[in-house]
């Protein structure tokens, strides 16, 4: 298998010499003796929607992010401050109540001369969620007098979090059309991040998420999570195109057609990430990996691999599209050679991240690295799970906590299936947008979060993730929707008719 001939020369050369070797040691050997003191805010995230807690196609329970999750294990979730969404769903669009809702009116399975009702009932689902964030109660932000302490939101790539704030939020806010075709939720990048930036006042409304944390330094900052990086290759599997960041990946608009950052793009903009890292008063720093976004359900390889060994597949396409169907010249798809270049240019934004942290501990920083791209492929069920010739020296199956290991199935990377009887047929960790966790994925990065933090000294009222009650709180995991069956054919059928992953991820 040969590289597309458009991929950058660096990652060809990187390609050649095989891929990254996760790093599990988060001090990557370098010993630093961890600030102590007071502190006047135990846990304080920079991120995206891994980080924000979006999951099924919405941004909804973000009691059950990660770092919610951590802030209960710390003892501190009543003083740790984050946004919240209500209405039908949380915003832009929540899969799993939509099918839920098609499910309680037309069962587990819709008859063909149902199909014209439930696309109406889902259009009336969806113009209900319009309504209620454009015209309705959510179209206003609520004020808040203190800043959050989860500075994520959902769609942003690193230039964006390093330069949006409420006053830019605000600007680009225009007056909404109630469109019957296209119904989603206008500029909901905007309204979600009106709930997360600062805007008390004229000068908070001028921060970013960094300026907000540099802002909450001044009382010291126990520990400060920082994972960006995703949405600058995300797109590579949510739109299945490649298209390499060219000049203007510093320009908003002119980003836009991009769907990959070369990686010397993406070490110029992370540089300034780390410049605005240092000016934080924090005791801690836990920079993350970029996960390799190949390995998401929301891009299914097909076929067998491209050869034993490889962890690649031919082609990949949209996990309802079944082998014996797929056409190349019809369905729309990237090649496993694109793949390829994909995961080696992530491997390269990877060895940047990690070099930064080795050199900050060098001058005596305490900051860790969370390698969430070697967590990620030791659960990849295609890649490596199922396929013991494709596995690397360094892999280890990832040891799931026992809560979930007694669950049947156990949960898995798969795209999440019902079997017609109550329960999941596959997958667990992914939840229904096939890129995000499931609330116990999310308690898997928590646990693997807090285990970094008590490396660094952090005392947690108890170490361990309660995994019994985010399973009793994982509607996905215990009960999914019956009518989600394994070849996804109701899932399928939404997007085709209702363009579900174009509205989600904004395409």
């Amino acid at each position: 298998m040969e590289l597309p001939s458009d991929t950058p020369a660096d990652v060809v050369e990187a390609a050649a010499a095989g891929p990254r070797v996760p790093k599990f040691d988060s001090t990557l050997g370098i010993p630093v003796v961890p600030a102590a003191g007071p502190v006047g805010h135990r846990l304080v995230v920079i991120g995206d929607s891994l980080s924000q807690g979006f999951q099924s196609g919405a941004v909804f329970n973000t009691d059950l992010s990660y770092p919610s999750i951590i802030a209960w294990q710390l003892g501190w979730f009543d003083s740790f401050r984050f946004p919240r969404y209500g209405g039908p769903g949380g915003l832009p669009l929540n899969i799993e109540l939509l099918l839920r809702t098609l499910e309680e009116r037309f069962g587990t399975s819709t008859d063909v001369w149902e199909i014209p009702l439930a696309l109406f009932a889902a259009r009336g689902f969806m113009d209900q969620v319009e309504d209620y964030w454009e015209r309705g109660p959510g179209s206003v932000a609520p004020t808040f007098s203190a800043i959050n302490h989860n500075l994520s939101v959902y769609g942003w790539d690193v230039r964006d979090a390093l330069t949006k704030t409420a006053a830019s939020c605000e600007a680009a806010l225009h007056q909404p059309h109630d469109d019957l075709l296209s119904q989603i939720v206008e500029n909901n990048g905007e309204r979600t991040a009106l709930r997360v930036l600062p805007r008390g006042s004229d000068a908070e409304k001028k921060m970013t998420v960094f300026d907000a944390a540099a802002e909450l330094g001044k009382q010291c900052i126990e520990t400060l999570v920082v994972f960006l990086g995703a949405n600058n290759a995300l797109r590579t599997v949510t739109d299945l195109r490649v298209q390499w960041s060219g000049n203007k990946f510093r320009d908003p608009d002119g980003k836009r057609d991009y769907t990959v950052w070369q990686p010397d793009h993406f070490a110029q903009e992370y540089a300034e990430v780390l410049a605005a890292v240092r000016k934080i008063n924090a005791q801690h720093v836990v920079l993350c990996t970029v996960p390799h976004v190949t390995i998401a359900p929301i891009a299914r390889g097909l076929g067998g691999k491209v050869e034993t060994g490889s962890r690649y597949f031919p082609y990949y396409a949209r996990p309802w599209v079944r082998d014996a169907d797929f056409d190349p010249r019809r369905d729309q798809h990237i090649t496993g050679a694109q793949a390829w270049s994909v995961d080696t240019a992530i491997d390269l934004y990877n060895t940047g991240i990690e070099r930064a942290v080795a050199s900050a501990r060098r001058v005596g920083k305490d900051w860790h690295l969370f390698d969430v791209a070697g967590l990620l492929e030791r659960v990849a069920s295609r890649r490596y799970v199922d396929d013991v010739n494709a596995r690397p020296s360094w892999w280890t199956p990832y040891p799931l906590p026992k809560a979930l290991t007694d669950l049947a199935p156990v949960p898995d990377s798969r795209f999440l299936a019902a079997d017609g009887m109550g329960g999941r047929a596959s997958g667990g960790l992914f939840s229904l947008d096939g890129v995000h966790p499931t609330t116990v994925a999310y308690g898997v990065l928590a646990q693997e979060l807090m285990n970094i933090m008590a490396v660094a000294g952090v005392q947690f009222d108890s170490a361990a993730v309660d995994f019994d009650r985010l399973v009793r709180r994982d509607t996905l995991v215990r009960t999914p929707p019956q009518n989600l069956d394994q070849t996804l054919g109701l899932i399928g059928w939404a997007d085709e008719h209702l363009g579900f992953v174009k509205r989600i991820f904004g395409l």
